[in-house]
């Protein structure tokens, strides 16, 4: 082997090193930026948890929710080792911040600048009307506004693969679905009764067709594991969260949501 050989192969050699330190260098970087952007975020959600007492039913229990995000939020954030991990930390203080607002809401108070939107929210649509069903022997209700009865609130999005309008419920019935990444015997039943015809909402145009819209988008036609008239086949645990949804709101998005001061809305 000659010298002018073994020249390339230190140059190659030395060039593969570089590029290999730098990328590690930018994905370290990368990967604490989205780490202090979520640190930030937890922090101002906290504040808003510590700095909010309910007055109500309804604001009790979206702020039992927010506190349950920002605890979530703070054990994920121990936890994140890669960006993606680092994001999902900033996307379940937003869903805290969606709890929060809601709180605001049923206590009349301004809820605050607007949130960036969750991955499957649009799509899910909203209540838009009073709606009270029995299924299987249970009652439910839903509503657009807070009240005694429904005192549950859903900021809206996918659960399991199936849209869940963003609304005030009677019950939090999609929270066993969220947990298990499928939806229980009847489900099918219950968002047919639920959401059917309901404008504004995924079900405007009937639950089936819904489902059929879902499936012709790419999605799974999401349902029952437990083989229910629905024929559903449950889906994935509610998309991924991961990802770019909203960008980096780290900055001045919308006001100061830290410490006492929402937005500009002091408590």
């Amino acid at each position: 082997m000659d010298l002018v050989t073994i020249v390339l192969l230190l140059a190659v050699v030395a060039g593969v090193v570089w590029l290999v330190r730098n990328r590690n260098a930018g994905q370290a970087r990368e990967l604490e930026d989205a780490k202090a952007d979520a640190r930030r975020w937890v922090e101002r959600l906290g504040g808003q948890v510590l700095n909010l007492v309910g007055t109500n039913e309804a604001a009790k229990q979206a702020l039992a929710d927010a506190s349950e995000r920002y605890t979530a939020a703070g054990s994920q954030l121990d936890q994140a080792r890669t960006t993606a991990q680092a994001r999902g930390v900033t996307e379940t203080a937003y869903e805290g911040l969606y709890y929060v607002r809601a709180a605001r809401t049923a206590m009349d108070l301004d809820p605050g600048p607007e949130l960036p939107p969750l991955p499957g929210q649009a799509r899910a649509g909203a209540v838009t009307e009073e709606r009270e069903v029995d299924v299987e022997g249970q009652h439910y209700s839903a509503s657009p506004n807070p009240s005694e009865r429904n005192a549950h609130y859903y900021p809206g999005g996918n659960v399991a693969g199936r849209p869940v309008p963003a609304g005030w419920y009677s019950q939090p019935w999609w929270k066993p679905a969220l947990v298990a990444g499928a939806w229980g015997v009847g489900s099918a039943l219950l968002f047919s009764a639920m959401f059917s015809g309901m404008a504004g909402s995924a079900y405007a145009d009937g639950y089936s067709d819904a489902m059929a819209a879902d499936m012709a988008a790419g999605g799974d036609g999401s349902g029952d594991m437990g083989g229910d008239a629905g024929g559903d086949m449950g889906g994935d645990a509610g998309g991924d969260m991961g990802g770019d949804a909203g960008g980096d709101f780290g900055g001045d998005f919308g006001g100061d949501f830290g410490g006492g001061d929402f937005g500009g809305f002091d408590f």
